[in-house]
């Protein structure tokens, strides 16, 4: 674990000196809607019934600001919307493709869109529950954007390359949707919609059983849902299906939610519903006829042209080995760039790990060479504290020990002088009770003196009596 965290650490340190690094924020359970990207959608309310627990809300983000919101599948491996706003059309830029980290790994520490070399063994089950460029290498399919980027400019753009908001199309219907809806949006619905700023766009992809390699659902329908929330509002919805990379229908609102998930509601009150402008429908309908139409001819030529050019389709046998070889060549490489970044980032990790160790041994000596100095600090005083009431209570010690000498040596003569004084009186106040006991033994002595004499006489009577009648015999009574 401390390991993790240190390597994260030194990981987040590399990345924080690039500016303008993509974000996309996997929005928590604990908050409402999409959070701070609630602003692309009618009265910042997202649409209705998509509750999976496999949907993941994703706030894209670049340069620290919300461009569009994303409602992942991370059982299909594919967006089932984006949402966003028309700022205005732009050129093409560098393709620059990103993963989130948060939706294979909730736990890690990055809260941002990385490049997947970037991330490559610190990532937590990486592709368990998105797609990755692997995914798409020489499977014939390329990484179609339901938010197109032809339809933003500058940071909105750049945040549209991020495998969230791609999904698996072939590459001519990947042309074809990127080409039609940015011709609906610009020519059609921005027109017709008062304020630009208020139209609001939902792109996205109806999953089916076909999968890339195993992992990555392939649409069944593209759709886009249009909402001009502004006086005079309207909603529209169309749809192109993948067998028919030609078909655009129009379609009320209404009757797109009824081919996605039973409950949704794509907008808040339907977007004007049944009180449009049934004026402003009217023209919009017609102009996606006309950009529908326009379409189907231009294709009807291009297959004249293809089908009268013999040499193209010997040349297209011929190429397809060397394009195959070519796709093997760019895979090699993608692989050999991305063993290359992983072998850099275990040296990073080694070395940043080796400094982070070094670093935290010495902040540990540190605060221990100054705890130490503070205890001793902090001890200085408390012992001369100390030593100064031992002082004190030793000068007490030796006061009470003279005051005690002084007492016992002044206690002779004080007691002998207290005595000698007390004598006369105690030798006249004796006198009364001499008398009476010389009295009292004077009584005693003449009342013995009596008793012994009585008692004297009293044997000498009892022992006359005893002898007259033991010696002299009794006379007869004749004598």
């Amino acid at each position: 674990r401390e390991w993790t965290m240190k390597t994260s650490i030194v990981f987040l340190l590399c990345i924080s000196v690039f500016p303008g690094f993509s974000q996309g924020r996997v929005v928590g359970e604990d908050e409402t809607g999409f959070a701070e990207c609630n602003v692309f959608f009618p009265g910042q309310v997202p649409p209705e019934g998509f509750t999976e627990p496999f949907h993941v809300k994703i706030c894209q983000q670049y340069n620290k600001e919300p461009r569009f919101a994303t409602l992942y599948s991370t059982k299909d491996k594919i967006p089932l919307y984006s949402a966003f706003k028309y700022t205005k059309p732009a050129q093409n830029k560098e393709e620059n493709w990103l993963v989130e980290p948060q939706i294979d790994d909730p736990e890690n520490d990055l809260h941002e869109m990385v490049h997947e070399a970037d991330i490559v063994g610190t990532v937590a089950n990486l592709g368990a529950n998105q797609a990755l460029t692997s995914d798409y290498v020489g499977s014939g399919y390329e990484r179609g954007l339901l938010n197109p980027s032809l339809l933003n400019e500058e940071d909105f753009q750049m945040a549209t390359y991020t495998l969230t908001n791609a999904v698996p199309l072939s590459p001519s219907l990947s042309k074809s949707w990127h080409r039609d809806i940015v011709r609906v949006v610009e020519q059609a619905l921005v027109p017709h919609c008062s304020k630009k700023d208020h139209l609001y766009l939902l792109a996205g992809a109806i999953p089916s059983s076909v999968q890339v390699k195993g992992k990555v659902s392939v649409p069944d329908t593209l759709w886009l849902a249009a909402c001009c929330d502004a006086p005079g509002g309207w909603s529209l919805g169309l749809v192109k299906k993948m067998n028919d990379e030609n078909s655009l229908a129009d379609l009320m609102v209404g009757e797109l939610e009824k081919q996605l998930l039973a409950g949704v509601h794509l907008f808040k009150g339907n977007c004007g519903g049944d009180n449009q402008s049934q004026e402003k429908t009217e023209a919009i309908l017609q102009a996606v006829g006309q950009i529908r139409s326009g379409e189907q001819v231009g294709t009807s030529d291009n297959e004249e042209a293809k089908g009268s050019g013999l040499v193209r389709r010997v040349a297209a046998i011929i190429a397809t080995p060397f394009i195959k070889l070519l796709e093997l060549l760019i895979y090699v490489f993608v692989e050999l760039v991305k063993f290359v970044f992983y072998f850099l980032w275990l040296v990073i990790k080694r070395v940043g790990g080796t400094v982070l160790d070094g670093v935290y041994s010495l902040w540990n000596g540190v605060v221990s060479y100054l705890k130490a100095i503070t205890m001793v600090l902090i001890s200085i005083p408390y012992d001369v504290g100390r030593v100064i009431v031992n002082i004190f209570l030793g000068f007490l010690q030796i006061v009470q020990d003279v005051a005690s000498l002084t007492y016992r040596i002044l206690r002779i003569p004080v007691g002998f002088v207290l005595h000698l004084a007390a004598f006369p009186y105690h030798s006249i106040c004796a006198i009364p009770s001499v008398l009476k006991d010389v009295a009292t033994g004077i009584g005693g002595t003449f009342s013995l003196v009596i008793d012994a004499t009585a008692t004297l006489l009293h044997g000498f009577y009892y022992l006359a009596g005893y002898i007259v009648k033991r010696f002299v015999p009794k006379g007869s009574s004749d004598d």
